[in-house]
């Protein structure tokens, strides 16, 4: 590092003579020049004024460095703190200083890819005259060295978001997707609508041309009525062949979820589907084999999706295997408890953190679609394992979700009246 600041110096130096030497010769080329035409510069402010010493000089100041560089990082996977502040030549002692401030609001070992810092560093010495950490979508950590010192304030910077609750609608043309999409509602709100109905709906086969829904969600908006994030999924209807299914978000002291109109939790024990936006590709039974060309029992579900689809773990457990599977290739086994297993199978890749004896959440991306091992092109291979026998997923009658009873019910029946109340405010403008 101090080589490094030695050629960055000795380069510097190098061109103040540089210009220096420009200067002198410009000014004895400009005084022969107008010699010849018999015309003599009396003042400074004249030579100052001739182009050619103009051009020469702006060319030199243009071409060094500011004494002040800012700096930007996207935090990208295995990156450390301490290694991207060394690649830009910061001093250890600065490094120090600067995770004693920031360690006071965040963990810097446990850094989020795509976590974005920027600070402003003093050529000259090398120190950080300011630093800006992005805690959230929300909050920055404002750092700025003290007058001649090696310390440095702190302030926190929390954006204020302005909440609106918006509404839309459509009818289902080609997929929920598009549909939902032209009528730019959020990519996030749209993965979330289809996986709160993926626990009663395929919707490969049970979306229908001229079915529709309606949605009405939360977003948060800066003083620009710029998006910062979104809320949650207040109402949603899913109607299918003339048939409503509306749902409400319901957040009690002890539950939180989606519910029907008569307060029963969508949520059950396994996803139908661990995947949006596949197309069923191979179901469940005897088929030929697409690669060893014989008949054989084909004992799990294919769905077709795009490479690098996201992969939802379809219930709560504990990964029992993240690897290797031969002709699985990359793949995934959950253990959600003492009768389901799930198995994921020709994954491209693992999501962040997945490996064996790791607790995961229901809908949380567990992989990558991909095609490694035996596998004529991208999809997801799903199995379900009901105690150690592989059944059929499509066909499977799983549990239940839970009813609200007691005062929650009537708390529950008191908040979805406001929703459809809100909701029709919605549809004819009032609110």
């Amino acid at each position: 590092m101090i080589f490094k600041k030695l050629i960055i110096k000795s380069r510097k130096n190098i061109e103040i003579i540089a210009l220096a030497f420009l200067i002198i010769i410009t000014i004895i080329f400009t005084s022969y020049y107008n010699h010849n035409k018999k015309k003599i510069f009396y003042t400074y402010a004249d030579l100052l004024e001739n182009i050619y010493f103009k051009k020469s000089f702006n060319q030199i100041l243009n071409g060094l460095e500011p004494r002040f560089k800012k700096i930007e990082h996207i935090i990208n996977v295995g990156e450390t703190f301490d290694k991207i502040l060394e690649q830009y030549s910061v001093e250890e002692s600065e490094i120090i200083q600067i995770k004693k401030e920031l360690s006071k609001k965040i963990n810097l070992n446990k850094l989020n890819i795509d976590q974005k810092f920027q600070f402003t560093i003093d050529q000259t010495n090398y120190l950080i005259k300011e630093f800006i950490f992005q805690v959230s979508k929300t909050e920055k950590i404002y750092l700025t060295r003290k007058e001649k010192s090696d310390q440095f304030d702190q302030k926190i910077l929390v954006t204020k978001l302005n909440k609106r609750i918006v509404y839309g609608e459509s009818v289902i043309l080609e997929s929920l997707y598009k549909s939902a999409n032209d009528k730019k509602i959020p990519a996030n709100i749209i993965v979330e609508f289809a996986r709160i109905y993926g626990f009663q709906v395929d919707f490969q086969r049970d979306i229908r041309k001229q079915d529709s829904f309606q949605i009405m969600y939360e977003i948060f908006l800066d003083d620009k009525k710029n998006i910062i994030e979104t809320g949650n999924i207040l109402y949603a209807n899913l109607k299918l062949s003339g048939e409503d299914n509306s749902l409400y978000y319901f957040d009690s002291k002890n539950n939180e979820g989606h519910y029907d109109k008569s307060g029963k939790s969508v949520q059950k024990a396994l996803m139908k589907t661990p995947i949006n936006g596949a197309r069923l590709s191979s179901s469940f039974g005897m088929r030929k084999h697409p690669i060893d060309g014989f008949n054989k029992m084909h004992q799990g579900t294919d769905f077709a999706a795009p490479m690098g689809t996201p992969i939802m773990a379809s219930g709560n457990g504990v990964i029992k295997k993240a690897g290797w599977c031969g002709g699985g290739g990359n793949c995934v086994v959950i253990k959600h408890n003492s009768t389901y297993e799930t198995v994921y199978a020709h994954m491209s890749k693992f999501a962040k953190n997945i490996r064996k004896g790791v607790r995961v959440k229901q809908a949380q991306i567990i992989g990558y679609v991909g095609s490694t091992g035996k596998s004529t092109g991208p999809h997801l291979h799903y199995e379900v394992i009901v105690n150690g026998k592989k059944i059929n997923s499509q066909t499977l009658k799983l549990p239940s979700g839970k009813v609200l009873k007691g005062e929650e019910r009537k708390i529950f029946e008191t908040k979805r009246i406001k929703l459809d109340v809100l909701k029709s405010e919605k549809i004819i403008g009032l609110n």
